[in-house]
């Protein structure tokens, strides 16, 4: 049964809704997460290889992110080993990208004549995938919200026409807009007293928080992350995707060697977690897993050449627009 709160400016829920809703409104796909782990959205095959090539490309999509280090045992109110972000690329970019950007804000109900909006540079890079991009830090109000790059490069190739990435942190505005300081106290979604079947004695909302869904995860997932998770095995498992990707990249599945360098790349998060990667094997471990990312770069772009570039505004004039 879940308690009664008072109801909140807009739900983690809502919020995500009318993101996507924007989005769609400006010509984006809205696809699901990708299911399986990576550290941050741009690693998504959705991110990491659309952007590769000439076809046009423009997608939202709610995406998990997993980054072992930063697992706190759910007793840290704003750290996460397990968060979301809201993913947007738009390839090639629209004409007055910030201003669209700032309209998505003003659907969230955050009017920036009201607030102190700023864009602070943050040039990006991403090591492991041979990724970088020039950009933005988004502040409101003096907190990080959205990291907004240009994106230059992936898996060692130039993205022509350039794309832009706009990664929202989800939960830093929810708390924002609700006025938590503690993640798990955010509201999640609320019903009416009957619609959650909730007793006759409760009156008002009834909301379901961040920390009933997901404060368990923490607790668990940090404990395997730091202390359960075995070091030789996940050497062993990382050795053996990476002779996966291999595998694949000769059957020409790029995709599929995408996956692969994915797992790679997260049991490399989490032998870090456990403290077994000396500086000199971490040097390595990430030189290893951007050779296999470039590899997969240059193997999905030749695919996608082959099979004649099917988004190409001829084939899809709706993501040309």
């Amino acid at each position: 049964m879940t308690d009664v709160v008072q109801s909140p400016a807009l739900t983690f829920q809502s919020l995500l809704s009318r993101l996507s809703d924007f989005w769609a409104h400006h010509g984006c796909l809205i696809l699901p997460a990708y299911d399986l782990e990576k550290g941050a959205s741009t690693m998504s095959p959705s991110t990491f290889l659309r952007v590769l090539g000439p076809e046009p490309w423009r997608v939202a999509m709610t995406d998990a992110c997993r980054r072992p280090t930063d697992g706190r045992y759910g007793d840290n109110p704003n750290r996460l080993q397990h968060y979301y972000q809201y993913q947007v690329i738009l390839k090639p970019i629209p004409d007055g990208i910030q201003e669209i950007y700032l309209d998505s804000l003003k659907a969230l109900g955050i009017n920036p004549a009201h607030h102190d909006i700023r864009f602070v540079e943050d040039n990006w890079e991403s090591p492991t995938l041979g990724a970088w991009g020039v950009g933005w830090e988004v502040w409101l109000d003096g907190l990080e919200i959205t990291q907004f790059t240009y994106f230059q490069q992936a898996g060692g190739l130039e993205i022509t026409p350039p794309a832009v990435e706009l990664t929202y942190g989800t939960e830093r505005i929810a708390m924002f807009l609700q006025g938590k300081d503690n993640v798990y106290d955010l509201i999640w979604h609320e019903t009416s007293p009957a619609q959650a079947s909730v007793s006759a004695e409760a009156s008002g909302a009834c909301a379901i928080t961040y920390g009933q869904l997901f404060h368990q995860n923490e607790v668990e997932g940090s404990t395997y992350n730091f202390e359960v998770s075995t070091p030789e095995r996940l050497h062993t498992i990382f050795e053996a995707y990476q002779a996966e990707v291999e595998t694949c990249l000769a059957r020409d599945l790029p995709t599929a060697a995408h996956d692969c360098v994915l797992k790679c790349s997260h049991l490399f998060n989490l032998m870090d977690a456990r403290g077994v990667i000396s500086k000199d094997e971490r040097t390595r471990f990430i030189l290893t897993i951007r050779r296999l990312a470039e590899q997969v770069a240059r193997a999905y772009v030749a695919k996608r050449q082959a099979l004649g570039f099917p988004l190409m505004p001829t084939e899809n004039t709706l993501l040309a627009k």
